[in-house]
């Protein structure tokens, strides 16, 4: 993975290119977060430790963060709650995520590449492109931007309602998870609208 496809669209006249990518589609409970970030191709020394944010663990997907926060241009999140996932649907909720990402950024993007959602759309020139973490570098920036950030919400959500050891499986499905709901019932952060939890209401 490299800055290719970047430097190739700053060589047509966008010089602001902006990753956008989210994080938590499939937990239980907790936000979906949506990272975009605008690299800097004159801070490059970095670059080889990013990749998809799936792909990386624990120390080096923080180190790639870290980075990534300290020499991009610009990076910002958008979150959209457990409450606007149960409200709108899922595939909603990531538009609206990733709608607040874009809008946070301090430097306006001139083109945005998006992981694939369908019906997204940008103001700004864009293009969605499958498994886009996986390829193009300033998603995969993203995509660490977005799983970090909300890693880290779930571990506040673990201090505020201890129960549930969201610190461990940050809100995923595990056996341990749903041991948990099964002793407490459900939390304000969990989605109700999800067939685990919808079906205990039943």
């Amino acid at each position: 993975m490299n800055y290719s496809y970047e430097q190739n669209l700053i060589s047509r006249g966008f010089p602001f290119v902006c990753g956008i990518d989210e994080a938590g589609r499939g937990p239980l409970a907790g936000p979906l977060v949506a990272g975009a970030v605008i690299l800097d191709p004159s801070k490059n020394n970095f670059f080889d430790l990013i990749n998809d944010s799936k792909l990386l663990k624990g120390a080096k997907r923080l180190a790639a963060y870290e980075q990534i926060v300290r020499g991009a241009r610009c990076w910002a999140v958008g979150v959209a709650s457990s409450f606007e996932i149960d409200k709108h649907g899922l595939s909603f909720a990531n538009k609206i995520a990733m709608k607040r990402a874009w809008r946070h950024l301090p430097i306006k993007p001139d083109y945005i590449l998006s992981d694939y959602m369908a019906k997204v759309y940008f103001e700004t020139p864009f293009e969605l492109i499958i498994d886009g973490d996986a390829k193009i570098i300033s998603v995969a920036a993203a995509s660490i931007i977005a799983k970090v950030f909300r890693d880290r919400m779930m571990e506040a959500f673990a201090r505020r309602f201890p129960a549930y050891g969201f610190e461990e499986h940050k809100g995923y499905g595990t056996k341990k998870h749903m041991e948990k709901i099964t002793q407490h019932g459900p939390c304000p952060i969990h989605r109700m609208s999800f067939a685990p939890l919808r079906s205990r209401l039943v």
